[in-house]
């Protein structure tokens, strides 16, 4: 706290040492179940002891109030009141309740020195970070270590609050008082669902749930969404591929974009479309491909070796050593996102402002053509000439001359279509073998990034070249039925060990099956992939096959983007079998209609 990229207060997920706040039955460590309420981010978990039965709910609470920004900044109705509630209600019999909040400030580093403790209310204080706890327990001081319990018999309520900043002064003082903050809480969530459009489906709650799961990982101030919440959740078990997203990417932009503008949340949309063009005009359009949830662009990597990992995957990482990688997908990402995002512009982002940042943008694109890069997945070996990263740079000139067309500009149009032909002629030709496209162009192995083909319409589904593309990868990066997004055998990306099967690019397979006809397949495959979403129907960046483990970090915003492009490709294919007429998929239409 206070920010999503902070150093950790509570850090045992990555060391046993690293700070625990527990409030829990006495002598219990499996809960019975857990689940978000729905339609909402409060979390309720129901425990079963030998005497009674207990249901806690837990929330980072919202307070709601109007603040319609200044000039370049994002209008908001909701806001963090700097709060974590925890209320415990006593459904049957009796259980013997237990808090123990154990701060550890700096990543684990630092102990809490705690004061007070009188009345269930206890303060601490580390580098400017003040925390306040307030309870109905009686507490007790000791070593950095602040615990209470008490018998809670059915029908009863006990509560526990941790605020900081200026959450303190508006910290709840009861049992019913912190209840209210969770209902209000609950009812913030369940209205801003209310705006969304969502189809009459049994998917609908995963859509839903991905819908909060974006909202969940804005940071309000810039509208920046974060990659994931979470730093070094390991990509193998016990190995080193572990890595801090508590950043923004810029690839996530047009993923990002479509889903939202599909779903109806089009301020969500805005507000991630602003950041991203800031980050690029702050720098004339020379693009990071991330960047710091407050617009940053140092993001160095450091490790923590005092931390033990996750089950012992090492090292910890804070920061990502990628920031400053070239990767050429970034261009397409944001222009596609200003393409798609351009029905839903207010009339001053049709200026000479934006329109010089596009026209930057494309003569970069067409810049940094001949290049080799790292890769959409940020490989640390050598650079390539990567099948998707050229992907991605016919994308920004196709896109680049279709709005320069757009705003009246024939000649730059009829230019910039010419050189999108020539990239497109370059890529057909040394990134396939065999009528199948490769993962760049000096190999004959596969990558699971070329689904995006069909997506970003690079050919048309019906190709030969995209059916025989999207089957032979679904066949050769196959694992248990999942996607894995390449060989780790046959691509240098500077790492050692296996990895788990990406959830993202099994997410791309059902799109892409969709995309070519194959929709018994992709409804087959969405609907597996749906199962895996465990009791709290979140998805990881990665799945373990053999285990049914999920991997890396969590919860994956960009796995929770391609799952809403899924689901709305196979929804789709259903309404259009039983009513002839219907679109392809909601993202396709968004683009068919401009085409």
């Amino acid at each position: 706290m206070p920010r999503f990229d902070s150093p950790s207060v509570f850090g045992a997920i990555l060391d046993r040492s690293a700070g625990s706040f527990r409030f829990a039955p006495r002598g219990v460590a499996a809960p019975l179940s857990r689940r978000y309420q729905p339609g909402t981010l409060v979390l309720e978990t129901t425990w079963s002891t030998d005497t009674g039965w207990v249901v806690i709910r837990d929330a980072l609470t919202l307070a709601a109030w109007s603040d319609q920004g200044g000039p370049g900044e994002v209008a908001i109705e909701h806001e963090t009141d700097r709060s974590l509630i925890r209320v415990a209600y006593c459904i049957e019999g009796e259980v013997d309740l237990e808090l123990s909040c154990t701060p550890r400030f700096e990543y684990g580093s630092r102990s809490a020195v705690w004061s007070g403790g009188e009345l269930g209310e206890a303060w601490t204080e580390n580098g400017g970070v003040e925390l306040a706890l307030n309870t109905g327990l009686d507490l007790e001081l000791d070593q950095g270590i602040i615990s209470g319990s008490l018998k809670l018999k059915q029908g009863q309520t006990a509560f526990c609050s941790l605020n900081w900043g200026e959450g303190i002064a508006s910290r709840p003082r009861s049992a019913p008082e912190a209840a209210e903050r969770l209902d209000a809480t609950q009812r913030i969530w369940r209205e801003w669902l209310l705006r969304g459009n969502f189809p009459d489906h049994p998917w609908r709650i995963h859509l839903q749930r991905s819908a909060l799961v974006l909202k969940g990982l804005i940071y309000a101030p810039t509208g920046a969404l974060l990659a994931a919440a979470t730093t070094s959740l390991p990509e193998t078990p016990g190995g080193e591929r572990n890595w801090d997203y508590r950043f923004s990417w810029i690839r996530d932009s047009t993923f990002a974009l479509w889903s939202l503008h599909s779903l109806g949340f089009d301020e969500e949309a805005m507000a991630f479309m602003r950041f991203v063009r800031e980050r690029a005009m702050e720098r004339d359009g020379d693009l990071q491909i991330m960047y710091g949830i407050g617009g940053e662009n140092d993001l160095t990597e450091h490790t923590l070796d005092d931390l033990a990992g996750y089950e012992g995957a090492k090292p910890v990482r804070i920061g990502n050593g990628a920031y400053d990688q070239k990767q050429n997908d970034v261009w397409g990402a944001l222009l596609d996102s200003i393409y798609v995002n351009r029905l839903a512009l207010r009339p001053e982002d049709a200026s000479d402002e934006l329109r010089g940042l596009v026209r930057g943008l494309v003569e970069d694109a067409i810049t940094a053509w001949p290049n080799p890069d790292q890769g959409i997945w940020e490989a640390r070996g050598e650079p390539r000439h990567y099948v998707s990263s050229k992907l991605m740079i016919w994308v920004a000139v196709d896109r680049g001359a279709r709005m320069a067309a757009e705003y009246g500009n024939s000649g730059l149009a009829d230019k910039w279509n010419a050189k999108a032909d020539e990239i497109k002629a370059e890529i057909i030709e040394k990134g396939q073998r065999d009528g199948v496209f490769r993962q760049h162009y000096e190999t004959d192995a596969l990558d699971a990034s070329v689904l995006l083909m069909p997506l970003v319409r690079f050919l048309p589904a019906d190709d030969p070249r995209i059916r025989a593309t999207v089957l032979a990868v679904r066949d050769e990066l196959d694992d248990g039925g999942l996607t894995l997004r390449y060989l780790t055998d046959e691509t240098d990306d500077g790492l050692h060990g296996e990895e788990g099967t990406f959830l993202i690019c099994t997410f791309w397979m059902v799109s892409a099956l969709s995309e070519i006809g194959e929709r018994e397949d992709a409804r087959t495959l969405c609907e597996r992939l749906l199962g895996l979403c465990g009791e709290l129907n979140l998805f990881a960046e990665e799945f373990e096959a053999s285990s049914g483990r999920q991997l890396g970090n969590f919860p994956q915003a960009f796995t929770h983007l391609a799952l809403i492009n899924a689901v709305s490709h196979v929804i789709a294919d259903e309404k259009r079998s039983a009513r002839a007429g219907s679109p392809t998929a909601v993202f396709s239409e968004m683009r068919d209609s401009t085409e």
